[in-house]
């Protein structure tokens, strides 16, 4: 089975190429997922596949593993009931999971076409979230990674009902949930935060040690004309204020995000503006792509559309720049003392990650240590030296 991904050209390029390795490995493949929902793309290129299904069309996609691979009999798994497995199936490694709070977006920003393919914010009862949590947590996770479209809009479309956990009254709000995760006693890690006001709630939270000092917030463009142009959320909002003010609350917390370059009549002027946010801003961790029409996006309809090496030398100016900041921010640590996850151990030591790391989108911590260590454990580093993405260190 391939999951696929459908926003921008780049994405819609890499399934259709993991579609056809999967052909060739295997020769029986069933495609899911949002590229499966952009009409006939997927059968046009692949043939030979067989079935195509659209994002969160689980029982279409079982109904297709069951007739092309009909399931034998079984008298002793056959008498397990469906309840029996309380985490279902972990496509991550053992130690860490993601945790999806909700589908869909409220938004409409020009450049994107996830309402259309996923439809409006549909949030999960709060109670159900957390039960899923706590399942994961006693099956030995220890970072759960909060994951929507919209994070910071939890609740919006249940008017942020009180839910019930363990008996104890909730209400459907991410400063809730995150409060409540955070009793679990696994990593909390927030992805995908609009930079709504109440984002400042659960800045504390982090300050006080109760979810991660982590916060992923897709800023997309720091000129307000061009963020109007997105129709982003909160393009109003002085960000720069507001990252100052959360790094007083919370002086160890890392904060990610992404943005945009080359966005349809972007000016030169402004695209030195966003340069200029980025240094003013010091973000830790930043990915950044080059603008892509993408089909059915409004941007697509908008004046001064910029030509593809202008848009692609604008995104390699920013990581160019971002990547002497993200230096000199992780030069900082050296000499500090960092909690870290082991992720895989190497010979002389592991490969973990700091609380300022996501799996796979951020840097990694070298560990050196004389110790048997394993995935998942949780160790106490010394930092020894940095480069422009990963640390290195000894076990403290």
């Amino acid at each position: 089975m391939v999951n696929t991904c459908g926003f921008i050209e780049s994405a819609v390029q890499e399934s259709l190429d993991a579609i056809g390795e999967a052909l060739v490995e295997n020769g029986r493949v069933i495609v899911t997922g949002c590229l499966g929902a952009k009409g006939d793309i997927v059968r046009e290129t692949h043939p030979n596949v067989l079935a195509v299904t659209g994002p969160h069309a689980l029982q279409e996609v079982m109904a297709a593993v069951h007739e092309h691979l009909p399931q034998p009999p079984d008298p002793f798994v056959d008498l397990v009931p469906p309840s029996f497995s309380s985490i279902g199936i972990k496509l991550t490694p053992k130690h860490y999971a993601y945790l999806k709070i909700s589908e869909g977006c409220n938004h409409r920003c020009t450049f994107c076409i996830i309402p259309s393919l996923r439809g409006d914010l549909v949030s999960r009862p709060i109670g159900e979230v957390m039960q899923e949590a706590e399942n994961l947590v006693k099956a030995g996770v220890k970072e759960l990674l909060v994951i929507s479209q919209d994070t910071s809009a939890y609740g919006v479309d249940l008017k942020y009902r009180t839910g019930f956990w363990g008996g104890r009254p909730l209400k459907t709000r991410m400063r809730d949930l995150a409060a409540a995760l955070g009793e679990l006693g696994a990593w909390v890690r927030l992805h995908y935060v609009y930079p709504y006001p109440h984002v400042d709630e659960v800045i504390p939270l982090m300050a006080e040690g109760k979810v991660l000092p982590y916060i992923d917030v897709p800023f997309q463009h720091a000129s307000r004309r061009i963020l109007k142009l997105m129709k982003r959320p909160a393009s109003g909002e002085d960000n720069l204020e507001r990252i100052k003010a959360w790094r007083e609350i919370c002086p160890d917390i890392t904060i990610r995000s992404t943005f945009i370059a080359g966005f349809p009549g972007e000016t030169e002027s402004e695209f030195r503006e966003l340069l200029d946010f980025l240094e003013a801003a010091e973000l830790d961790r930043v990915g950044c792509f080059a603008y892509s029409p993408v089909d059915g996006a409004r941007a697509n309809e908008l004046p001064g559309a910029l030509e593809g090496e202008v848009r692609e030398e604008r995104r390699a100016r920013l990581m160019q720049l971002q990547q002497k900041i993200s230096a000199r921010r992780l030069k900082r640590r050296v000499g500090k003392t960092l909690e870290v996850l082991v992720d895989k151990t190497v010979p002389g030591g592991a490969v973990g990650r700091s609380t300022g790391d996501a799996p796979e989108i951020d840097g990694v911590v070298h560990v050196e240590s004389r110790g048997k260590l394993k995935p998942g454990d949780r160790l106490r580093v010394k930092v020894t030296k940095s480069d422009a993405h990963d640390l290195w260190g000894r076990v403290h």
